[in-house]
């Protein structure tokens, strides 16, 4: 991708879609077309992973199943950003920092890539605290929250298994 876009050229189209889900935009999944703000959205996931400490993948809350750009929404919605927070933060975070990183990793995962902002952008949000920033949409892949289907009974047993990396 970053040849293609380094041409000068503002959005590209292939036809073999490559990456890790949960970071792709939703342009490049559906239709396998990209641009400079296909980038920008995965890093919107990367700062709302940081604020909250989970990945962008389904967890389980309170019976829940929750998908963490949904959970970012409603949070911010609901206007208890600070849910979100990742308990490791609590007693270090500065409300105003950690609240102006989650709009700007929300408005980075906006569905309509012309609704992100540039990364030029980004920085003047981040450098410039009187710069008033819109107000985030529902982000893509938004998912409600779902009750579990399953449980596991007394017999279910999980296999353990270690992994070993190398590194030359």
């Amino acid at each position: 991708m970053a040849r293609i876009i380094a041409t000068e050229k503002i959005r590209e189209c292939t036809k073999r879609v490559v990456g890790t889900f949960g970071y792709m935009s939703p342009e490049y999944v559906m239709h396998g077309q990209f641009s400079q703000k296909s980038g920008v959205f995965s890093f919107g996931v990367m700062v709302l992973e940081i604020i909250s400490g989970k990945k962008n993948s389904c967890f389980f809350e309170s019976d829940r199943i929750h998908h963490l750009l949904s959970n970012a929404w409603n949070q911010w919605r609901d206007e208890s950003p600070f849910q979100l927070l990742d308990p490791i933060l609590i007693e270090s975070y500065c409300p105003n920092e950690v609240e102006k990183c989650i709009q700007i990793g929300l408005l980075c995962v906006q569905e309509d890539p012309d609704d992100r902002p540039t990364m030029g952008t980004i920085i003047s949000y981040l450098n410039n605290p009187s710069i008033e920033m819109p107000f985030p949409l529902e982000p893509a892949f938004f998912m409600q929250g779902r009750k579990r289907r399953y449980s596991f009974s007394s017999t279910t047993t999980l296999n353990k298994m270690s992994t070993t990396k190398f590194f030359p």
